[in-house]
């Protein structure tokens, strides 16, 4: 491909690839024809961050790559606003453009109090948490919503802005027990943060909303159950309610499909459930199922363990 023929190519970054739904997502993208920037701080150069897990962002362009698309696979720490601006820098200056962000980086799992108020629960953990889920995404925005907004006014299409939460709107309406005081917090700000980039990018051509998966199968929830993708459903037999789970892919061709959608903006302010885009856009999980885990806890509460009704959510 020339460089002038690349330059018109569609470019999205995938900021919180290395694992999970950030990693499906970058690849699902590429998959669709875009030239996509996945980053991450695992890396087989540079050693695991502090989640210390052995997925690494070298991995994932591996699998782009197997799409036939070409992409970048990049070690970036999202919490350095100097990282951040020259990655952005360095995607207008080799494509010219930048069409998509999906911001999915997190990582603070590790730092989790789940039985601790805010009083007892450790304080720089706490803080931590904010800092890997909350500081990244403004970090981020602020470095690459003005180069979106560039290339949708000099090419007359819309940039697409899709936060990584957990979480619908309802689900998160009250204060959620189960998860920790910061875990809580830091969900319910990234679900401001979309509310708040909606409001400011109202007549402007780039549009922010919310994704969420539901129960993820990431590569540490396989691990904690002693599962692969591949015999997943054996953990149904200790765990039933492990039956409404999907894979990280099922979430990631949703929000592939959306970014190719030329009306997207009816989405503007809103969190978009993996089964929500799945009824949009006609996507399925790996299995051909749709699974519907937010839609199952509203039916059936958060402490539902026997896995009743649970067909009648995929």
């Amino acid at each position: 491909m020339s460089r002038e023929a690349d330059r018109e190519t569609t470019v999205a970054l995938v900021a919180g690839a290395t694992r999970g739904a950030g990693r499906a997502i970058a690849v699902e993208l590429a998959r669709g024809g875009y030239v996509v920037f996945a980053t991450g701080r695992s890396s087989r150069s540079s050693g695991r961050s502090e989640m210390d897990r052995p997925e690494t962002i070298e991995e994932t362009g591996e699998l782009m790559a197997a799409t036939g698309r070409a992409g970048e696979a990049l070690v970036v720490d999202h919490e350095d606003p100097a990282a951040v601006a020259a990655l952005i820098a360095r995607i207008e200056r080799d494509h010219g453009r930048l069409d998509v962000l999906v911001n999915d980086i997190f990582g603070g799992d590790r730092y989790m109090e789940w039985d601790k108020p805010l009083w007892e629960h450790d304080w720089a953990g706490g803080l931590r948490m904010l800092q890997m889920g909350v500081h990244t995404h403004l970090i981020t925005c602020r470095a690459a919503i003005p180069l979106m907004l560039r290339t949708a006014q000099a090419r007359s299409t819309r940039g697409l802005v899709v936060e990584v939460t957990d979480g619908t709107s309802r689900a998160n309406a009250e204060f959620r027990r189960n998860v920790g005081f910061y875990y809580d917090l830091v969900k319910a700000n990234v679900e401001r943060i979309v509310i708040g980039l909606s409001a400011e990018l109202e007549d402007l051509p780039v549009t922010a909303l919310g994704v969420t998966p539901g129960w993820l199968r990431s590569e540490r929830m396989l691990e904690g159950f002693g599962v692969k993708e591949e015999n997943w459903r054996d953990a149904c037999a200790k765990t039933p309610g492990f039956g409404i789970s999907e894979s990280p892919t099922y979430v990631a061709r949703g929000v592939a499909a959306l970014a190719q959608d030329p009306d997207a903006s009816r989405w503007a302010g809103t969190i978009m459930s993996a089964r929500q885009l799945a009824d949009a856009y006609g996507v399925t999980d790996i299995d051909g199922s749709r699974p519907d885990c937010w839609g199952y806890v509203d039916a059936y509460g958060w402490d539902r363990e026997d896995g009743l009704g649970i067909d009648e959510f995929r």
